[in-house]
């Protein structure tokens, strides 16, 4: 029977909030089993290359990384936002190592090709080392990724954060029974975007399809929809999204997606 493992996605939004950060921190913490920690942070590298007068570029929601701002982001996610998140897992008794995708050559990926849009620096997955983050959760280490990438030639690649935690959790469902828990602002997934207490608590590929077909699922939710499924697809057990509370034991507010 295979060992149980959690990957835990959070955003940038929710480690700017010192009280959030704390919570879903200290819940993550007490979560049993073996656990993975990704982050996000482009809130505050933009919010920085502002400060420093780099213009930040979107497409589409998607950040453009040029020279300029993938070294920002090597600063804020692999540095500012890592090493904080690392002490603060300390102080909570979970022995945490904060990793980029260069270290240990964990994750690979390929500069996106240009096509409609040039992305820059901008990195699309290859491979997940599986081997090297399983010596790190058999070591008793608890690995915290950033959302950078390598490509094998010494060039670091802002990488989504939403896709390098499906990419980690399809990669290790070979060796674990995964669950992949996406952490933001809303409750789940919500039938009225305008009641926060409107949860679908259960949807599968049918339904999806369906809440795609009527609206209901749009805008910023599907990106992240279309990572969820596309982790299931690929052997991940379920997908939950939902805010901090549902890393709690007893919580059953936020939404379960399975195939």
């Amino acid at each position: 029977m295979k060992q149980k493992l959690s990957v835990v996605k959070i955003g940038g939004n929710l480690i700017e909030d010192a009280a959030g950060c704390k919570k879903v921190l200290d819940l993550f913490s007490k979560m049993d089993g073996n656990k993975i920690l990704v982050h996000g942070g482009g809130k505050k590298a933009t919010e920085l290359a502002n400060q420093m007068g780099v213009e930040s570029k979107m497409v589409n929601g998607r950040r453009i990384t040029n020279a300029e701002t993938l070294d920002i982001a090597l600063m804020v996610y692999g540095g500012l936002y890592s090493k904080k998140i690392v002490a603060k897992l300390q102080s909570l008794g979970t022995d945490a190592i904060g990793m980029s995708g260069a270290d240990a050559n964990a994750i690979r990926a390929h500069k996106r090709p240009k096509k409609n849009v040039d992305f820059g620096f901008v990195g699309d997955v290859d491979t997940v080392n599986t081997y090297g983050i399983f010596k790190l959760l058999q070591a008793g280490f608890t690995p915290i990724f950033c959302a950078l990438t390598h490509d094998g030639n010494g060039q670091m690649l802002n990488t989504n954060a939403d896709t390098i935690a499906a990419e980690i959790a399809i990669a290790m469902s070979d060796q674990f029974e995964t669950t992949l828990y996406y952490c933001f602002e809303k409750k789940g997934v919500l039938q009225d975007i305008e009641d926060e207490n409107s949860v679908i608590k259960h949807i599968d590929s049918k339904g999806y399809d369906e809440l795609l077909a009527y609206g209901i699922i749009a805008d910023g939710m599907l990106p992240k929809m279309h990572n969820c499924f596309y982790a299931l697809r690929n052997n991940v057990s379920k997908v939950c999204v939902g805010n901090t509370n549902m890393l709690e034991a007893n919580n059953s507010e936020y939404t379960t997606l399975t195939l």
